[in-house]
């Protein structure tokens, strides 16, 4: 991803988008923003389940590359992950959204299969929730470089399977 290729795909000169954004890493945080704002907004508009597991797999859904829109957000996220290992200027963003998605996933799933009562008793909550974010994490990553292999179905069955593995039985 270069400013000058985006510039192509938007139709753009590369002078035009150059008034926006001075460097690649100006153009993935922007991208990476949106992308967060995106999903956010989405997960705030799910309606209310009666049925926990239910709420959850909704909120996983908005993070992993089940369609179009969410393989280029996935797209985006890998190309920001990745580009942030070498650039200090991304380092914080990176964090910020790395700390969002582990709170997601220690507050509003393991916290909610525990407090429902769903969850396998003694659980290590906090080792779960970074078993489920480093799950989703390579679902995803998986979702965008081998998607001819991990289909969106399978995508949405290692989930649910994953789940499973949680629950009281």
């Amino acid at each position: 991803m270069s400013v000058r290729r985006v510039a192509e795909e938007a139709g753009m000169s590369l002078g035009s988008l150059r008034h926006y954004f001075d460097s690649q890493s100006e153009l993935l945080a922007f991208s990476m923003h949106l992308v967060s704002e995106r999903i956010i907004q989405r997960m705030e508009s799910l309606p209310p389940y009666n049925d926990p597991r239910k709420s959850i797999e909704a909120l996983i859904e908005q993070i992993v590359p089940l369609d179009e829109e969410r393989l280029a957000e996935s797209q985006i996220w890998l190309a920001f992950t990745t580009f942030a290992l070498t650039e200090p200027d991304l380092k914080p963003l990176s964090r910020e959204i790395h700390d969002l998605l582990s709170n997601l996933f220690r507050s509003k799933i393991l916290g909610v299969l525990i407090d429902s009562g769903l969850a396998k008793p003694g659980l290590d909550a906090e080792l779960e929730a970074k078993r489920f974010h480093a799950l989703v994490d390579g679902l995803l990553v998986h979702g965008v470089i081998a998607s001819e292999v991990v289909s969106a179905k399978d995508i949405s069955r290692i989930v649910a399977k994953h789940l499973d593995s949680l629950l009281e039985r």
